[in-house]
């Protein structure tokens, strides 16, 4: 390999044209009031914001799950029971054939 395909070009060119359109970025960037600091700082905030989203959101979650579940188990539970005893005084009556 040589250098041209590694930097895609002439390694000092590619050198320069990266310093200027760093120098373009930066000044366009600050015009938006960012600075290195804010930058950085409102990087973590995103990520922090994004974590915490997804932590609320499965708590939000947990809590309908157990309120649904306290009603929604009980039920159940009930409804397997009385099935369950109903099934067996069916199993016990005597059939057409005896």
């Amino acid at each position: 390999m040589d250098r041209n395909s590694i930097f895609g070009g002439n390694p000092f060119g590619v050198v320069v044209r990266l310093i200027l359109i760093s120098v373009v970025v930066g000044v366009v960037l600050s015009a938006l009031g960012f600075t290195p600091h804010n930058f950085l700082y409102q990087l973590e905030m995103l990520i922090s914001r994004i974590y915490y989203l997804g932590l609320n959101s499965i708590d939000w979650v947990l809590q309908y799950l157990l309120l649904g579940a306290m009603v929604v188990v009980p039920v159940w539970l009930l409804a397997r029971l009385f099935g369950f005893v109903g099934q067996r005084d069916r199993d016990s009556r005597p059939g057409p054939d005896a």
